[in-house]
């Protein structure tokens, strides 16, 4: 995630103003918005590969996907993130007429990056976690065939699993799914081993309700 494009905060409406003219994405945390990076190959090709898993999965069924292009707001305090792809179940419910701020998803999914790794595992999941509907929030490396797996429980607990190898799948209980690492790494070349970065000790067992 790159540096704020302004200095001056602004408030939320004045974000969704700006954004809804503007040609390329940025997030909204803390008054300042953020301008969106370019994406890797693999990253492109594990979204692309998780939508169509997803997609196929949803046909005919009472939940639907959206976009990288939905925001979601996450917060009272109004923060907007674009995820990589989210979820709802039922009817979808939106901030305000334009229906391109999500307010209620069931799943969300990052794609991680060196730039926005951080973030997805510290501001943005404590975020999430904060959206009453959401009871899935998954982590999906593009350098590894990891998936890291946040799940709500019924006492209000976040559950984290961790699932590692190409023979693995998952499964997303709250839509039912489940997700083969074989199919969401197709066509992805690990080109070099990486040293994983796990979650930091205070992100691994979370009591958030």
């Amino acid at each position: 995630m790159a540096t704020p494009q302004t200095l001056l905060r602004m408030t939320a409406n004045g974000y969704l103003d700006l954004e809804r003219k503007a040609e390329e994405r940025s997030e909204f945390i803390n008054g300042c918005m953020y301008a969106m990076a370019g994406e890797s190959l693999n990253h492109s090709t594990v979204c692309f590969n998780i939508s169509g898993q997803i997609f196929a999965h949803l046909l005919g069924k009472s939940c639907r996907g959206f976009s990288p292009n939905m925001k979601i707001c996450v917060s009272e305090s109004g923060r907007y993130y674009y995820p990589d792809l989210s979820i709802a179940c039922g009817e979808p419910i939106f901030h305000d007429d334009y229906k391109d701020v999500l307010l209620n998803p069931v799943v969300v999914i990052e794609v991680l990056s060196p730039s926005t790794e951080k973030r997805d595992r510290g501001t943005k999941l404590l975020d999430y976690q904060q959206i009453p509907s959401l009871q899935d929030y998954l982590l999906v490396s593009q350098h590894q065939p990891m998936i890291e797996h946040y799940s709500r429980q019924q006492e209000g607990q976040w559950l984290y699993k961790m699932t590692r190898g190409l023979t693995e799948k998952i499964e997303i209980r709250s839509i039912e799914c489940r997700l083969e690492l074989s199919e969401i790494y197709d066509r992805i070349v690990f080109e070099l081993q990486v040293e994983i970065n796990e979650p930091e000790e205070e992100y691994r067992d979370q009591t958030k309700r």
